[in-house]
This record gives structure tokens, sequence and C-alpha cells, in this order.
């Protein structure tokens, strides 16, 4: 009996001196982002996941308890298709774009800007956070516009203008009702919903929004939570850091194609409007944005 316990003793102090490095290890990432924000566009697996979900609201409160001040903001697409699919609307897609009618638009904010929006606010207070879910129609946060698309036709070589509907982009963002919130102890959760000149309502592609969002507020780290490890080189190895010339680069030969083209574009215009990196991180990984922030080595690309 005693020899176990002795076994168990010996075992928990090896435990606990890991948990004691690492938090020492943690100190100066701890404080270089004291009093500093954090924009993180949560969507992707991750969302869909209870667990990850669990683990992903901790990591948010952690992040504050820590002094920094972390802004969400969070997609939605599979919930919203979901949601047409049952009041049986059908919607489109244009480059990745849903296209979106009067009717569409009405299920789209109703499933972001409350019940998802919502979720993840629930989610973060139980996780011992204190959170406030916005859309950018509160405040004035999201001066939206209609998104503008071209596509050239094959046969005529003319280029044509695709009407999204009720897709928008921002046009400017306010931060002051952001700021007021990070001078609190209170968590800013925000859906990707902007309204227009005439108070029409517009989704915005919540990446997009996201860096609007932490340019405005000039975000010490922008981080995009997806369901890849970051970018990747063409023999499929994660590409660690990188900078502005290094992505373009990468678009033109080949290597970054696809979906990733719009996330790393938005990491850029991030950077052009004051942010100091962006991070395109994998939200599959448990605890994937305390490693990002507190590690030497982090978790994803790092985009500077």
């Amino acid at each position: 009996m005693g020899n176990n316990d002795n076994k168990k003793s010996a075992f928990n102090a090896s435990d606990g001196m890991a948990t004691a490095r690492t938090l020492a290890e943690a100190l100066p990432y701890i404080q270089r982002y004291e009093g500093r924000t954090i924009t993180i566009k949560y969507g992707g697996h991750a969302m869909g996941d209870a667990e990850l979900g669990a683990k992903f609201a901790t990591d948010v409160v952690l992040i504050k308890q820590l002094g920094a001040n972390p802004v969400v903001v969070h997609g939605g697409g599979p919930q919203i298709a979901e949601m047409l699919d049952r009041l049986e609307i059908k919607s489109s897609f244009v480059d990745g774009l849903r296209v979106t009618d009067k009717d569409t638009v009405d299920v789209v904010e109703m499933v972001l800007a409350g019940r998802i929006n919502k979720q993840v606010v629930t989610a973060i207070n139980q996780a011992g956070g204190r959170a406030v879910g916005l859309s950018g129609k509160d405040g004035g946060l999201i001066a939206a516009q209609k998104l503008h698309r071209t596509r050239k036709d094959p046969e005529s070589n003319i280029e044509r203008i695709l009407d999204l509907g009720y897709v928008g982009e921002p046009k400017a963002v306010n931060p002051n009702i952001l700021e007021t919130i990070l001078d609190s102890d209170l968590i800013p959760v925000i859906a990707p919903i902007g309204a227009g000149e005439k108070g029409e309502t517009y989704n915005i592609n919540a990446d997009t929004a996201a860096g609007a969002i932490a340019g405005a507020v000039l975000a010490e780290r922008f981080i995009l939570l997806t369901d890849v490890p970051g970018v990747l080189d063409k023999n499929g190895n994660l590409l660690t850091d990188l900078n502005a010339s290094d992505v373009r680069a990468l678009i033109d030969d080949g290597t970054i194609a696809g979906g990733m083209i719009p996330k790393v574009e938005t990491c850029i215009k991030a950077l052009e409007s004051g942010v100091e990196a962006a991070v395109i991180l994998d939200g599959r990984v448990e605890h994937a944005l305390l490693l990002e922030l507190f590690t030497e080595h982090g978790a994803g690309t790092l985009i500077k």
C-alpha cells in the first residue's frame, strides 16, 4: 500500500513539474499579448463538434483571463444550409458565395445573429467567461455595401456583372462599440451581418468580416480557424512563416489555390490595415489557439 502511494505521489509530482514548466515557458507570450486584441474567426468543423466547441470556449476564456482581449467573429454556412432545407428555400452558389434573396437573407440573419451567436455566447459563459453577442448591425459596427462580382463569358469574352442579391462586404467598421466592450471584462461575439445605407441587411463572408474588424481594432493577431493545418506547399508540408510577397508568389505558381486564396487575401488586407500578423490555423486541433499564442513554435501558418 505504501509503495503504491509513493508511486502515485511521484507520478503527480512529475505531472505537476511538467505543468509548471509549461506555464513558465508561456510567460513571455502572456506578457506580449497583455492588453492586446486578438481577433478570431471561428468556423469550420470546430463549430459543428460539441467537444471542440467547448474547448474553443475554454481557450477564449483563458486568453481573456491572461490579459489579452479576444474578439470572436463566427460563421455558420452549414447551419444556414440546414435551416434553408428545412424551410424548403432553395439557394445557389457563385464562386463560393451564396446567392442571397430577401427570403434567404432573413433566414441567414435569424441563424447567424440568433441561434449560432447565442450558442457561442452560452459556451463561453459556461466556460467561466462573460460573453456578449452582437451582429454587425449593432451600434453601427459594420456599415455594409452590396458586393459586386463579375464573370467573363467564355464565348463572347465579355465581363458580365453577377447579381448575388443581399451579399455584402464591409464598407466601414466603427470600432467604438468594441473598444467600450474590450475595456470591460466582456468578450464580444460577432455575427457577420451588416446594414446598408437604407437599413437593408447584408450577409457578409465571415472571413471578410473578421479581417475588417481586426484591421479596425488594430489587432495584434488575426486568427483564421479553418479545416486544414494552414498553407501547405506542393508536397503537403505546412508552411509556418510567410510574408505578403511569399503569399503572392505562391498564388502565382499555383501552390495556393481554390478556397485558400480568399483566406490569404483577407489576411494580407488585414495586415495592410494595421494588424501585426495573421495566422491560418487548424481549428480541429485541441487548444489550437493556446498552442499558437503561447508556445514558441505556434501551430499554423503565420503571415507577417
